[in-house]
This record gives structure tokens, sequence and C-alpha cells, in this order.
């Protein structure tokens, strides 16, 4: 089967032919992939920057936003038949440490994450478990949703998270609009009654924001400071959702909070650096946010049908995976770039 594989780091990944997965464990799924999300985590990946905390030895197949059908199964699976369509989690977990068990899967004490430390899902198909598969609505395509195994499942994640702190009248800021942020955007208004203020670098991204369900957007090339300010009427928002994480966006969403405000870090690739007096003053909040869990992917899939989420997406055959690498990295993909094999 054909795979987008990496073999150095620093170096365009490749795509060749490579031996189809073999079910080996009474759990284990293959999935035909229907489609597979572009990420800005694999460019990060190619980079090195997971080099450490991943430990993969190359080469590898990347991809960790998957979507497709059920190809073959394991003798104990139960819950998939073969042709199901599915959505896979990102994260392979036991079920049956503290975290698995209390619905906290991400935190998985024995998990591992396709894509990222393991063989993911940019193939003709890919490896994983019973656990990891969410059926889909029959009104939903793999390929429509695949991005949301990741980037739509940690924006909801966030969203989620921050739940309780948007009440009717509180203000949230979303730092992005891109193929993260969009999908925050709505499901904020999906999920909060809050005011919601968008920032970005792109008319296009902001006029998209408006058309999501956005109250306000502004402009990054202005003052994004001062005119989150002037809207919240200068108190700062009450949320700020970083679905950028780099390029001074850090220290500008931890300005835009108010005084007892959670800054909320979905986007990396930069770092925080508050003086702890200015944390202990203003008693702000410094969240972290990786993937979602499966109830998380369960819920969002549930919006999804009812048309409450949808991804704006350009799709790629497998064989142009690095044209859709080079448009994400230049900023030329609006919403996701989606890898579909056999396109």
């Amino acid at each position: 089967m054909k795979a987008v594989r990496l073999h150095n780091y620093h170096e365009q990944p490749v795509v060749e032919e490579v031996p189809e997965p073999r079910i080996t464990s009474p759990h284990d799924v293959i999935v035909k992939i229907g489609g597979a999300g572009v990420c800005r985590t694999d460019l990060h990946v190619i980079e090195g920057q997971w080099q450490e905390k991943s430990g993969v030895a190359l080469p590898y197949t990347l991809g960790h936003e998957n979507a497709g059908w059920v190809h073959e199964i394991g003798s104990a699976v139960s819950n998939l038949s073969v042709g199901d369509p599915v959505i896979i989690h990102p994260l392979m977990t036991c079920g049956l440490c503290r975290p698995c068990r209390s619905g906290d899967d991400v935190h998985c004490t024995a998990s591992a994450f396709p894509g990222i430390d393991c063989d993911g899902g940019m193939a003709e198909l890919m490896l994983t478990s019973a656990r990891s598969c969410v059926k889909l609505d029959k009104g939903l395509k793999p390929a429509d949703v695949a991005a949301l195994a990741d980037a739509g499942l940690t924006a909801y994640h966030a969203v989620r998270k921050a739940v309780p702190l948007l009440h009717p009248g509180a203000f949230v800021v979303a730092i992005g609009a891109g193929g993260l942020g969009h999908i925050g955007v709505q499901c904020l208004p999906a999920l909060t009654a809050a005011e919601i203020i968008v920032v970005d670098t792109s008319e296009a991204a902001l006029e998209l924001a408006r058309s999501l369900g956005a109250h306000h957007t502004v402009l990054a090339g202005d003052d994004p400071v001062a005119a989150v300010r002037e809207i919240t009427g200068g108190l700062g928002a009450d949320v700020v959702i970083d679905f950028v994480g780099e390029r001074g966006t850090e220290s500008q969403g931890i300005s835009r909070l108010r005084r007892a405000g959670s800054y909320f870090v979905v986007g990396y690739g930069g770092s925080v650096n508050v003086p702890t007096i200015d944390i202990i003053s203003n008693e702000i909040n410094v969240i972290g946010n990786l993937v979602g869990s499966y109830n998380d992917l369960d819920e969002l899939m549930t919006l999804a049908a009812r048309g409450q989420v949808r991804l704006h997406t350009t799709a790629y055959p497998l064989d142009a995976a690095n044209d859709a690498m080079r448009d994400l990295e230049k900023g030329r993909l609006q919403g996701r770039g989606i890898l579909v094999p056999g396109a």
C-alpha cells in the first residue's frame, strides 16, 4: 500500500510502498482511510520538535487526523463491523488505567499516538484499536470530518473546559480562525452564550469567522489588544483561547485577559513568559490543552451530524501530501487540507 513516510527530520516525507498492517491483537482494527488531515503538528514533527518527546524510530508513517471505513477486525471486537464508517480518536488507549476508567483517556498511562510515536493514517490502511473508533452518522463522510479527529477534538476540548467560565455576558477571544480556530469558533456558540471576539491576520479568515457566529472580529495587523479592551469595556476578556500559540500571540493573549481571566493554550511553537507577580496580582490562569477524550470526540460528532460544526476543507490525493504541507506552511490553505487515498 502507499503511505507518506518521514525518513529524516528537516526533509520532506516520501510517498512510497510499504507492507499493509496486520491484526496482531484481539482488539485491533484496520481502517481503510477515507481522509487524513494535514495538520501544523505534521510540520512540527518534520522540523524535529517532537523527536525527543515521541522517541519514534524513523522512517514511519505520518497522520494523526484520520477517518475511513472498518476494513478488518480482531477476534474480540464486538462494537464494530467491517464496512462501518468511523472517525479515529488520535490515541490508542488501554482502558484499564485510572484516567481511562474515569473518562480521561487522553491521559492514559499506556497510550500510543499514531502519527506521532507510531505509524499513522496518511496511508491507504491504518492499524488502530476498537476503543479508538467512533462510528459516524450516516450523513457524515470520512473525508469531510477526518480533521475533526485532532483539530476539531482539540478545539472542542478547550471550549468544553472553558464552558463554566463563559456565562451569558462573558467575553471570549479566539486567536486564529484558520484550520484549528474556525472549528473552535463554531464550538463556542454551540456550547456557550458568551460574546465571541475573533482575532486573525487574515480578513478572509475573519469573514469566515463572522459567518460562523463571531460577534466581533479584529484584524491582528491593527492594535488587537487595544481593540479587545475597547470591545470589553476596558476590562479584557474572561477567556482567551489561543489557537496559534506562537509568533507573539502568547503575550498578546495574556494581555487581553481581565482580572481572574483564563488563557487556554491550544496552538504551540512559541513560549509563555509571564512575570509571576502579574499572575498573582491579576490571579490569571494558564491552561494547556492536549487533544481530547473519546467522549469529547463522540460529542463533537453529534454536533457535526446536526450541522453545528462543519469543516472547510481542500482535498489532495495522497501523492500530493507535500503540496498540501507546503500550502499549509505558506498560509495558502483556508480551513484544513485533507489527503484522500485513491483520489
